[in-house]
């Protein structure tokens, strides 16, 4: 397959090209687009083969449901039962945006989509690129993040392109994305509504408009035999090649510790990254050290992680040391993605 790989303006996209994509998806192909969180990989979402070839372009096990992208509130009844009043309230207040529900599914929603699932997953994205392709796409836009299955999310058109080129039909390049996690995932089909996936939508901000709201005690599922209830839930994640440890603890102690592997491990002959901060950077001394963002700035290390994760893989490191990120705000989110990717390796100093 010859992909075709056009530029597109995040906020005036060409509308002949985004006809042409829409014209894609409908005919049961893939384009891959930009979001407000990261790119996606699009199909039709009430198109069963359209997700089969999703779960294959992606190299995604079929028991990962997909997200299905509208873009007018309107068409949550299509493919969504009973839908609670929180629900209803947690839209009006982060939709569009990097938000997405769960809620049982209608009949029209093939299976091949949510994972065999009678549940379904809808997020209505802010971006306008990925607005404008749902609406011309046929209004349900099934899409996982537009990665190879495992590694990091794609934040740039270069990082699609990398994994997927020649996989899918399009890729629409809007440039960098603006969150750089995917969304808040929140289970409406609980009694107690229930975060499936942290995001830039913390725990506090949707407390806040519905009041009770926990967290699933399952975000790390081990048991192989569990049937994930949101994407990224039972599989690794993430994963950048070389092996990722994250250090926490004291400042101090952390530069230390993370110096100290450092000089052991280049000792053997291996090369050493390591993820700091624009705080810690200067202090580290390994082959290749990288700054994350600023700890005055947490979005900003969110909207780096998964392109630092990505760099490492070029610098051809054997092994990567991290700090740790639990910030105020965000540090949920940007935890649950770096243990991900570090396999849950973590050393306490």
């Amino acid at each position: 397959m010859i992909t075709k790989i056009v530029k597109v303006d995040k906020e005036h996209p060409d509308e002949a090209v985004i006809k042409e994509a829409g014209e894609i998806l409908k005919n049961g192909g893939l384009v891959a687009f930009p979001t407000e969180t990261v790119y996606g990989l699009g199909g039709d979402g009430l198109n069963a083969r359209s997700s089969e070839k999703i779960y294959q372009a992606k190299g995604r096990p079929s028991d990962n449901p997909l997200i299905i992208h509208i873009a007018q509130l309107e068409d949550l009844d299509k493919i969504a039962e009973d839908v609670p009043d929180g629900a209803k309230k947690l839209a009006e207040k982060y939709w569009p945006g990097p938000l997405t529900m769960i809620f049982k599914k209608k009949d029209i929603v093939p299976i091949e989509t949510t994972g065999g699932l009678e549940s379904v997953a809808v997020r209505m994205p802010s971006h306008k690129v990925a607005r404008a392709l749902i609406c011309y796409g046929g209004k349900y836009v099934a899409a996982p993040s537009a990665n190879t299955s495992g590694r990091p999310s794609p934040t740039l058109a270069e990082h699609v392109i990398e994994d997927l080129n020649g996989k899918v039909d399009m890729i629409l390049d809007g440039g960098e994305v603006g969150i750089g996690l995917e969304s808040t995932i929140v289970d409406f089909t609980e009694k107690i509504p229930v975060i499936l996936r942290p995001g830039y939508i913390n725990q506090k901000m949707i407390a806040e408009v519905i009041g009770e709201v926990r967290m699933d005690k399952g975000l790390l599922i081990t048991d192989a035999s569990v049937r994930p209830k949101a994407p990224g839930m039972k599989y690794r994640h993430y994963a950048p090649r070389a092996e990722l440890t994250i250090i926490e603890g004291e400042t101090e102690a952390v530069v230390a510790a993370i110096n100290e592997k450092c000089r052991k491990a280049e000792a053997e002959g291996l090369r050493v990254g390591v993820i700091g901060t624009d705080e810690t950077k200067m202090l580290y001394h390994a082959s290749v050290v990288k700054s994350i963002g600023s700890r005055q700035d947490e979005e900003s290390i969110g909207l780096h992680l998964f392109r630092i994760l990505r760099e490492f893989d070029s610098e051809n490191v054997n092994l990567i040391f991290s700090e740790s990120f639990d910030t105020p705000n965000m540090g949920q989110a940007i935890m649950n993605r770096l243990l991900k990717a570090a396999g849950h390796h973590v050393i306490k100093v």
